[in-house]
């Protein structure tokens, strides 16, 4: 029988964030070039879902990473490499017969015609993961499941777990979903790139780029982008160097607004604050705070909009992007989400989501590979606790985040 068990309930949990999907070996180049000019590669580990989790534990929460590895020595160095970063592993399966992806790619920006990925992965581990094989209770053990629009394209039976996953039921945990639109992944395949736009609907929060609707869907402009997707309680627009706009609705209280703590707390109301002063506590380990509370009550019943009368008017911020020195552009939109989602666990305000969330960003921006260690907790808040101006002034370069004062990193551009 696949799926979850009618009526699948979620125990208390002590994960803050399970992140699902295919993580890989990845050769980086020893100097630029194309990769028929490279010499040399030094190894290290690629992979969406396990680049949120790696983020989010260095950062001090609770994270799981759910994936399906070889049975070979690339699968035990993705697994003991995603651990040592603080991450449970523990519901990880291993395939004795497919092997663990693997791939190659040049320094070059992503997005320049310059930039090569050569991937070995099909027919991988992970392209096996179905409704039928995946470890449910664990997937819907944390408070946020995260989820990534790449694992949909690996397979057929990897988009019906993603369909399975984002299905309405009680209990579900608050389904968090970046588009994450890899265009030749689409290519060939039984489906094509239009049902992320339906993966991204059935979800709580959503991540998702301008140019990548644009290009996915067709879409353009972030109020487009809102009109397409309106049913998730917080919808994160990725505008490049012009920053990040955020859609959050508001419901007005129903049965679970005692739980989800009703419109003001799922609108991030409190966005259009200057500071973070009305930031609540880190409530991790307090029931029914922190992500719950941040997404609406929605996510409460997993797009239970019955629980609420109706829904209000979005609250609309837009948070500038800052000015960074960038050594690599790659793993930077998994970087924000991680970042994003950490302040939203903290039941931080909208703005300072968004700022989180391109501070975690900028981290990975002036490093080499696609992880490195996020910038200290209270070094981070006094960032975010800068006035408009300040924050415009910001540059930030290699280094950053192990300065010691915030004051340190304050100039003008």
């Amino acid at each position: 029988m696949s799926g979850p068990a009618a009526g699948t309930a979620v125990a208390a949990t002590t994960t803050d964030v399970v992140c699902l999907g295919e993580s890989m070996v990845t050769f980086l180049p020893s100097q630029p070039g194309r990769l028929a000019d490279v010499p040399s590669f030094g190894r290290g580990i690629g992979g969406a879902e396990s680049n949120v989790a790696c983020a989010l534990a260095a950062a001090g929460h609770r994270a799981a990473w759910v994936g399906r590895v070889g049975a070979d020595g690339f699968g035990d160095h993705l697994v003991e490499t995603i651990a040592s970063y603080g991450v449970d592993t523990s519901a990880v399966r291993r395939d004795p017969v497919r092997p663990t992806g693997i791939y190659f790619r040049t320094a070059t920006d992503r997005g320049t015609d310059t930039h090569e990925v050569a991937y070995y992965r099909a027919g991988s581990a992970a392209s096996a993961m179905s409704p039928a094989n995946v470890p449910y209770e664990e997937l819907f053990a944390g408070r946020v499941l995260h989820l990534s629009g790449i694992t949909a394209a690996l397979s057929g039976d990897c988009l019906a777990l993603l369909r399975e996953l984002t299905a309405a039921r009680p209990g579900r945990p608050l389904v968090s979903f970046d588009v994450n639109h890899r265009p030749h992944l689409w290519r060939g395949g039984d489906a094509d790139a239009s049902v992320l736009l339906e993966l991204a609907r059935r979800s709580d929060l959503v991540f998702v780029g301008e140019d990548e609707a644009e290009e996915a869907w067709g879409i353009v402009g972030a109020e487009a982008i809102r009109a397409a997707v309106p049913e998730p309680a917080v919808l994160v627009v990725k505008r490049g160097s012009a920053g990040a706009t955020v859609f959050a609705s508001g419901l007005r209280p129903g049965p679970r607004s005692s739980i989800a703590g009703g419109a003001e707390c799922a609108a991030g109301a409190r966005s259009s604050s200057a500071g973070g002063a009305e930031s609540a506590p880190d409530t991790r380990s307090t029931e029914g705070g922190g992500a719950e509370c941040a997404a609406g009550p929605r996510s409460s019943s997993a797009g239970g909009a019955e629980d609420a009368e109706a829904a209000s008017p979005d609250t609309v911020t837009h948070v500038p992007a800052l000015h960074v020195d960038v050594v690599a552009a790659v793993g930077a939109g998994d970087a924000f989400a991680a970042g994003f989602l950490s302040a939203t666990l903290r039941g931080l305000p909208v703005r300072d989501r968004a700022r989180h969330g391109h501070l975690m960003a900028a981290a990975v921006l002036t490093v080499p590979g696609d992880l490195t260690e996020p910038p200290a907790r209270d070094h981070a808040d006094r960032l975010v606790a800068l006035d408009d101006d300040a924050w415009g002034r910001l540059r930030l370069g290699p280094g950053w985040t192990a300065a010691d004062r915030a004051s340190e990193e304050v100039r003008t551009p």
